[in-house]
């Protein structure tokens, strides 16, 4: 690490740090992570944090044989000993014709806005504000999470039958109001990782760790120690 960009298997990524200690991942979702995010200072109080941008998220070059959901498996995989995860996608629980995940890209976006947050008046984000840097940032994020995540639409087939080999301890942690994947969806991703927990939280929606931080961090923090 040398001050905000991370070498992970010889790709330079762009990368926040928060506090001391033994490490934290954090790995985003949609967009990277706002270095103003006040979850990184609370959970920088129990460990260091690591915040890096995915390959062509954010400011992260994106080597052009780079392309698909394994690549980012594969860079970060060695890297993990416990897993948290927070309103994740990648599984079909119901049939052909239900939609498990909200479709981000075709809805209107004031349908995916109310979506996404369980207030969305006092914490989404507002494009008319932001400076031409931030646009171009979150313009990548889209860009990059289309190459990824278009076809199949967010999820992996194989996925379910894959998490039944994780070994690791894993904490499922989801937004009592995500309208992009239910709560229901989560207990589901929960049941296919054997001896995983799943915590709700109440007044959030896809964004837990924004939306209610410090009940966030508690939640992380208290399985890290253990």
């Amino acid at each position: 690490m040398a001050g905000e960009r991370l070498m992970v298997h010889g790709i330079e990524l762009e990368a926040v740090r928060r506090g001391k200690g033994r490490p934290i991942l954090a790995l985003h979702g949609f967009d990277t992570i706002d270095p103003d995010a006040p979850f990184l200072d609370l959970l920088g109080r129990h460990r260091e944090v690591v915040a890096p941008s995915s390959p062509g998220f954010g400011n992260s070059p994106r080597p052009k044989d780079f392309d698909k959901v394994y690549d980012l498996v594969h860079l970060y995989l060695a890297a993990l000993d416990k897993l948290v995860l927070v309103d994740p996608l990648g599984i079909k629980i119901s049939d052909r014709e239900t939609a498990d995940i909200l479709d981000i890209f075709n809805r209107s976006p004031d349908i995916v806005r109310r979506a996404s947050w369980h207030d969305p008046d006092r914490v989404a984000p507002d494009y008319n504000t932001m400076s031409d840097e931030a646009l171009v940032v979150r313009a990548r994020n889209r860009e990059a999470l289309c190459l990824y995540a278009w076809h199949p639409y967010m999820y992996n087939p194989q996925l379910a039958r894959w998490l039944g080999r994780i070994k690791i301890p894993t904490l499922l942690v989801w937004g009592a109001s995500d309208g992009v994947v239910s709560p229901d969806y989560g207990r589901a991703y929960a049941r296919l990782i054997p001896g995983s927990r799943f915590a709700l939280i109440e007044g959030a929606g896809h964004h837990p760790e924004i939306e209610q931080p410090e009940a966030f961090v508690e939640q992380v923090a208290a399985f890290l120690e253990e």
